[in-house]
């Protein structure tokens, strides 16, 4: 007998009074167009719930230290398992953060080289670049050092006298020219190497110098930069740290060779390798030299096999361990979390995931799914929000919110098997039951933009040949190379190129798409026209700001080692203005009520006001019409964010535009009208690249770039060029093979 999770009469933002049962012990996919209520229903409801409650079975003690979350708008929620969230946000982390630590098998492969480690060292802290007998002494196990960079720092071709140090702290330089060292009218370009060394590096045999009344120890200018700034202890202001970043740069360290390690632990070998080299192997690799040392009968290597191939199953074999967590997207984070999950012994509990195919080519789709079929087989229940056929296709039960987006959605437009959404005349089911549609008449290719010829990482001495003025799509396995190849030969060649990525804009909470899309300032002055006001006077970050939370609309509480606590502006009611603001009215609507009006509403508001809806118009276009004016950038999607910046580019005619992903969290009806906004582009005179992994877009391209054939070091080669039916059939691509 099914069990099910049950949800009565949710509100939760745009939800209007939805009441659904969800399988447990099955994997449910819900699915909708962008915007639909997906995330308000999984996230702000289930996972959000499931963590309030567990969290209140905690001691208060504890507690303090966790996340605070509200109780979600919904009338009741029953039979909700413990969840476990599975996002697309980046791991992050710090310098030390690396692929290795984040999944724990760093400790594993410590432990290995302690034990089979030739020759013996002693215990297991000798193998970890974060302890003082591991690391490197000299970068502190970073493996980089900040270095000053000279051509900014001494204009060599001044003399001391003329003002050749240009760093503004020491641009005093008496104890130099009284040093009696050198000759103070003299280039810098033109010192021995003695004196240069002297006067950067210094000289210990040099001592005391005369200063005016009193002696001075000597010092170089870099020795100098490097005690009062680099080896400086304590916090640095932020403006000091700004300007340091401006006189110094990041290099590789000369004593480690950026291994991080000290010299003792890198003479240590396990099957003739280092733990540096071990951790800089590609997965794949990798995990053929530990095949070999489990034949050899060594104990304790199969947890790392196991480890090791949950990554190369999950498609990240190209990546290595010493891989920087920070340098990971959201699509390799989320699977990299999910490594953690595979091994562990809970049953019956709640995974939630967030569009898991996001940068995922569809021969690495399937070996997720097999992740999703083991979740769910040891007795999960696995929630996916997802756009992908063919994660939908694995689905025991389908959920389509709509019909369409922000107050246009929020209502549940079917229930059912996948074989029923095939049949049902939903948006999902619709598109899904439409046959493959190629290109009937690409655009030609005549002349081509050329970049650099790159070995980069994986490249292999390749160059990108985009053809002008036409849609191109460069696809590839995940790691084949892409993002490389698109930066290191082509942007490279092209700087002024538009790139338009996921962060393609600021996401801090004064930001909004009207402050974005630039027509903040015309409001304001519509506003200030209308009612004899200043102009800033309808700003929240000046004027009319509310004095009690600054115009931010919440008030900050920091309570020692307790999280910070944000509770809405008691005087202004979140709504960041002055009282006295809200009298002055446009059109019988004041500042926060226009920044309210939807994009769509805010296209009639503004309908006589041709600078403004022209702007508005393209956010239209673009598909972002449930957004509101004031709404804050930082609660944007990934692909919202995208969006938002080409509607800024709206009607640019001319320019090279690469847009990476377009189509993450993009339902297959937005595939088409993003495919509709791209060719508007293109139509306009633009030269537009696209990095993607959709096969409705690759299918609809005027040419076809693809990379590979494989990830890591079995690919960075462009294995075909051309309109996409010639693709068909290419036995060296894998592209090829789904398209």
């Amino acid at each position: 007998m099914t069990e099910y999770i049950e949800i009565i009469d949710d509100r939760e933002n745009n939800l209007k009074n939805i009441s659904l049962r969800i399988p447990k012990k099955q994997i449910t996919v819900f699915t909708g167009v962008s915007g639909s209520g997906k995330s308000s229903l999984v996230f702000d409801t289930l996972a959000n719930e499931s963590q309030r409650l567990l969290g209140e079975t905690l001691p208060s003690f504890v507690r303090q230290f966790l996340p605070k979350y509200a109780r979600p708008a919904v009338e009741a929620i029953r039979n909700l398992p413990a969840s476990i969230v599975v996002d697309q946000k980046p791991l992050g982390g710090n310098v030390r953060s690396t692929l290795a630590t984040v999944t724990d098998i760093a400790p594993v492969i410590r432990n290995m080289y302690a034990k089979l480690g030739q020759p013996k060292i002693g215990g297991v802290d000798y193998f970890s670049f974060n302890t003082a007998a591991g690391m490197c002494p000299v970068c502190q196990g970073i493996g980089r050092k900040t270095a000053v960079n000279l051509t900014k720092f001494i204009d060599e071709s001044k003399s001391l006298n003329e003002g050749a140090v240009q760093f503004p702290p020491y641009k005093r330089v008496d104890v130099y020219t009284a040093s009696g060292l050198f000759d103070n009218d003299k280039p810098i370009k033109d010192y021995t190497a003695r004196e240069r060394s002297q006067l950067l590096d210094g000289d210990a045999t040099i001592g005391k110098v005369k200063m005016g009344s009193f002696n001075a120890t000597y010092e170089g200018f870099l020795e100098k930069f490097n005690r009062n700034y680099l080896q400086r202890e304590g916090e640095i202001p932020e403006r000091t740290q700004k300007l340091i970043s401006e006189y110094t740069h990041e290099e590789r360290c000369d004593s480690c060779q950026g291994q991080r390690f000290a010299p003792k632990t890198l003479a240590v070998k396990v099957a003739g390798y280092n733990i540096a080299e071990m951790l800089a192997m590609q997965l794949t690799d990798l995990v053929t030299v530990l095949d070999q040392l489990a034949k050899a009968d060594k104990a304790g290597i199969e947890i790392l096999q196991e480890q090791v191939n949950h990554l190369i199953d999950l498609g990240l074999g190209y990546l290595t361990l010493d891989r920087a967590t920070a340098s990971l997207s959201g699509g390799e984070s989320q699977r990299v979390k999910l490594v953690k999950y595979l091994s562990n012994a809970l049953t019956d509990m709640l995974y939630i995931f967030d569009e898991p195919s996001v940068g995922l080519h569809p021969d690495d789709i399937s070996r997720i799914n097999a992740i999703f079929l083991k979740l769910r087989d040891k007795g999960n229940t696995v929630i996916i929000i997802e756009h992908d056929p063919d994660v939908i296709k694995l689905a025991d039960w389908v959920i389509e919110l709509g019909p369409q987006a922000g107050v246009h959605g929020g209502q549940v437009m079917f229930e059912g098997t996948y074989a029923e959404l095939l049949k049902s005349d939903t948006l999902t089911g619709q598109y899904l039951a439409q046959g493959k549609k190629y290109k009937d008449q690409p655009r030609p290719a005549k002349d081509f933009l050329i970049g650099l010829a790159s070995s980069v990482h994986n490249l292999q001495a390749q160059q990108l040949k985009v053809p002008v003025g036409l849609l191109t799509v460069l696809t590839g396995v995940a790691g084949s190379g892409k993002s490389t190849l698109l930066a290191s030969s082509f942007q490279a060649a092209y700087p002024e190129l538009v790139y338009v990525d996921q962060n393609s804009l600021a996401s801090n909470t004064r930001s909004n798409p009207a402050t974005f899309i630039g027509i903040m300032d015309n409001i304001r002055k519509l506003l200030a026209k209308a009612n004899d006001q200043p102009v800033g006077m309808f700003s929240y970050n000046s004027e009319g700001a509310c004095e009690a939370c600054g115009g931010r609309g919440y008030i900050e509480s920091n309570l020692a080692f307790m999280e910070t606590v944000k509770t809405t502006c008691e005087v202004c009611g979140g709504k960041r203005y002055k009282q006295v603001v809200l009298q002055y009215k446009f059109q019988e609507k004041n500042i926060v009520e226009i920044l309210d009006l939807t994009v769509e509403e805010a296209l009639e508001f503004f309908k006589k006001t041709a600078a403004i809806k022209k702007k508005i118009q393209a956010m239209n276009e673009l598909g972002l019409g449930y957004l509101s004016l004031g709404q804050s950038t930082a609660s944007l999607s990934g692909g919202e964010k995208q969006r938002l910046k080409l509607a800024a580019e709206f009607y640019q005619e001319g320019s090279i535009y690469v847009l990476d992903e377009p189509s993450t969290g993009l339902h297959l009806a937005d595939i088409q009208n993003l495919l509709r906004i791209i060719n508007h582009f293109v139509d306009n005179g633009n030269t537009v690249v696209v990095i993607e992994h959709q096969l409705d877009i690759i299918r609809q391209a005027d040419w076809v770039i693809d990379l590979g054939p494989g990830a890591g070091t079995k690919g960075g080669k462009v294995v075909f060029a051309g309109p996409v039916k010639e693709l068909l059939g290419n036995q060296n691509s894998v592209t090829a093979q789904y398209i």
